[in-house]
Parts: structure tokens; C-alpha cells; sequence
């Protein structure tokens, strides 16, 4: 069970306590995502400025999410063999380049063309920024070090609609990707003058192959990666088919529907901060087990009210839904630093696997979601899908990730068989 349990290099353990390094590692990991969300108030905008239907527009999102994914399965392995330095620099250079295309698009393909190489280039960040973490940070803190991240890029995202929205307003849609370039360039600079290096020495001859073979034949790397993959996808599935159950079954307004959705939002990040606070005087695993429980009792809860009606009124629908996000969050942040720390010299390849399947599913079961929503006349099939995610994950931790006691006692009974063998 090799690299089960390790440490960080000393030299980059220093990095810990900079409040510069945390802030790189917020904006980092926010530019792509909020890029994403701050356009798309301005999607009906676009498709009558180039003439176009408003699913054509909507490519601007669709695409810009597949660049998102290709990106973490492309920059992370780069990140482990060149830096993470070179690869972050290069990759909000890529992203300054597509946005000033975006400035100057004549045409609406043109304009989602370039929108998938800011997302390629952009969403390094995302992917790095785990790595980096797992660089300078013991494996118990890991977790909260990503929550405390994901905690301050949330309120960034939740924001960024709206900050949008009001670019555009006032000074039209390609004003937005003014911001967009002069925010990758306040980031790429401040790359370049306050975060050092933290990749970990590699031994000789060692390199990507080595890398994916050992862990794709450890148990507890896909364990942990498809425990937080799978958890994330409770996040597509509700996403795809809140709207159409709440606009369409409950005769809401879409309005009223963003208002419930940004619920499940604060319990995600409610969820985050409890990460933070207790991660570092608990095993991740035992985090993992309690946000297990949260997501189970809270799916569980869901799927009873669906059966005697009650989830007919958002409150009860988004209320136990908001259980489930609390835990979520928790399961997501400790899978991923524990799917990182199984090989940490090759956490960009780990993360970059870990983001690629998060967002290549996301996109099916958002669709999955969707359809469940759009084709049902209760909210029975999306708790059911809901509740059938939860118990694939919790079994990813049952059948799957060894137990950690089990690992650490049968590698002491090994060293001491070959100290009696040493004596004798």
C-alpha cells in the first residue's frame, strides 16, 4: 500500500504559513469557474447580438466546461514532469491569449472557439492548485487546506453572476472579458513573484507511466478518487433537474428557483468551513465516514418525503437537500486529499485524473438529471438517482479503501518479521 502515509518536503513546508500562497492558490482555482459563471447572464445578449439561437450560445458554457475537463486530465501529468510554476504560467498565458480573442470575436464561433482555449488554459489552476496543496501540506491537513479554498472560491463564484450581469449592463458582453484578461494577468504575475516551486524531487527514470501504473493498481487511489468523483455527481444530477421540478412540476418561478438553489450552495460551503475546523484533529477517513452519513440520512430523508408527498413544497425538497450538500462537501474535500497522497510526487497526475472523470461525468449525469426532472411528474426519480449515488459511494469506502489501521499494523508485522530474521 505504498504512499498510504507520507510527508511533505521541508523546504516546501515552509510555504505553509503564507497568506500569500493561500491567496494564489484561491485565485488559481477560482479564474476558470468564475470566468465560466460571469458570461452566462449575458447568454441571451450574444445570441441576439450574432443573430444566433440561444442554444448556439449556450455553447459558450457547454464547451468552455469540456476545456475545464481536458485541461485537468492534460496539465496536471505536466505539472508532475515540468513544475507546477511553468505549467500554471503557461497556462494563464494560453488563457490571457484566448480571452483578448474573445475581445475581438466578429462571429459566434468564433467566440466559443476561444472560449474552450480560456477554459484549457485557465482551469490549470484547478488542477495545480490541489497538487500544490499536497505539496506543502502534512496529509491530515490536506483536506482543510482545500475546504479553506473551495470555502473562499465559493462566495467568489456565487458573486460572479452578478458581477457579470452588471459588466454587461453597463458597458456590454465584451467588457466582461476585459476583466476576464486583466484578472488572469494579476494572477499570472502574482505566480511568477510569490509562488516558488513545490514540486517534489522524482526519482531517476521515473515519469508518467510509472506514475499511472502504480496508481491505477491501488486500491486506495481508486477508492478515494471514485468515492469523490461519485459525490460530486449528486451536485450534476440535483443541478440538471431542480430547474424542471421546481419551474415545471411546482409551478415556480425560475426566479424563486435560484433563490432554493442557493441554499444547497451555502450548506456546500457550511460544509467546507466544518472541514476546515475539524480535519486537523481527525483522520480523513473518519471525515469521509461522516459525510457519508450526512449525504445517506439526508437522501434517505429526500427520497421518504417523495414517497408521502411532501417534497412537492421546495422547502422540504431543498431543505434535506441541504443535509446532503453539507456532507457532500465533506466527503469531496477528504476523498481528494486522500486520493492525492497516495503517490505525492505524482499529485498533478492524481488530480488531473480526479477533475477529468468529476467533470466528463458531471456533464452525462447533469443531462441524466435533467431528464428525470423534465419526463416525471413527482421528485421521485431524482431522489432515487440521488440516494442511488450516495450508496455507491459510501460503498466505494466499504469495498474498496483499505482500512488504514489494517495497512499501517500489517507494515509494522513486516518490518519486525525482517528484524527477527536480521537477528537470527
Amino acid at each position: 500500500m505504498h504512499g498510504m502515509i507520507s510527508k511533505p518536503p521541508g523546504a516546501a513546508g515552509n510555504l505553509a504559513p503564507s497568506r500569500a500562497v493561500l491567496l494564489l492558490l484561491v485565485a488559481m482555482t477560482g479564474i476558470a469557474p468564475i470566468s465560466l459563471y460571469m458570461l452566462v447572464p449575458a447568454l441571451p445578449v450574444l445570441a441576439t447580438t450574432f443573430g444566433s439561437d440561444i442554444s448556439v450560445a449556450q455553447m459558450t458554457v457547454s464547451l468552455y466546461m469540456v476545456g475545464i475537463a481536458l485541461s485537468q486530465i492534460i496539465m496536471g501529468p505536466l505539472s508532475d514532469r515540468f513544475g507546477r510554476r511553468p505549467v500554471l504560467l503557461a497556462g494563464l498565458t494560453l488563457m490571457v491569449a484566448a480571452s483578448v480573442a474573445c475581445i475581438f470575436a466578429q462571429t459566434l464561433p468564433q467566440l466559443i472557439a476561444a472560449r474552450f482555449f480560456q477554459a484549457l488554459g485557465g482551469a490549470a489552476g484547478m488542477v495545480v492548485s490541489r497538487a500544490i496543496i499536497r505539496d506543502i501540506y502534512e496529509r491530515e491537513r490536506v483536506a482543510s487546506m482545500i475546504s479553506l479554498v473551495v470555502a473562499a472560491l465559493m462566495i467568489g463564484q456565487m458573486l460572479s453572476p452578478l458581477t457579470g450581469g452588471l459588466i454587461e449592463t453597463a458597458f456590454g458582453w465584451r467588457a466582461i472579458f476585459y476583466v476576464i484578461t486583466i484578472g488572469a494577468i494579476i494572477v499570472a504575475a502574482g505566480i511568477a513573484v510569490a509562488l516558488p516551486e513545490t514540486r517534489r524531487s522524482r526519482a531517476a527514470g521515473s515519469g508518467f507511466r510509472d506514475d499511472v501504473g502504480v496508481l491505477i493498481r491501488n486500491r486506495a487511489f481508486v477508492g478515494f478518487v471514485m468515492c469523490q468523483v461519485l459525490a460530486s455527481q449528486i451536485i450534476f444530477t440535483f443541478a440538471g433537474g431542480g430547474p424542471y421540478i421546481v419551474v415545471t412540476q411546482m409551478g415556480r418561478t425560475s426566479a424563486e428557483y435560484g433563490a432554493w438553489f442557493a441554499t444547497t450552495g451555502f450548506a456546500y460551503l457550511v460544509g467546507n468551513l466544518l472541514c476546515v475546523r475539524f480535519a486537523p484533529r481527525h483522520s480523513l477517513e473518519k471525515l469521509i465516514w461522516l459525510g457519508l452519513a450526512l449525504q445517506l440520512c439526508g437522501s434517505l430523508a429526500n427520497l421518504f418525503w417523495s414517497f408521502i408527498g411532501w417534497n412537492e413544497a421546495p422547502a422540504w425538497l431543498f431543505g434535506t437537500q441541504m443535509i446532503v450538500m453539507a456532507g457532500n462537501a465533506i466527503v469531496m474535500a477528504n476523498s481528494a486529499a486522500g486520493a492525492i497522497s497516495i503517490r505525492p510526487e505524482a499529485a498533478g497526475t492524481a488530480s488531473g485524473a480526479m477533475g477529468f472523470l468529476q467533470q466528463g461525468i458531471g456533464a452525462l449525469m447533469s443531462q441524466f438529471g435533467a431528464y428525470l426532472g423534465g419526463h416525471s411528474a413527482t421528485t421521485l426519480p431524482l431522489t432515487s438517482a440521488i440516494l442511488a449515488i450516495s450508496l455507491l459511494c459510501a460503498g466505494m469506502m466499504v469495498f474498496v479503501v483499505p482500512r488504514r489501521k489494517i495497512v499501517v499494523s500489517q507494515a509494522l508485522i513486516e518490518q519486525a518479521e525482517e528484524d527477527e530474521g536480521g537477528m537470527m
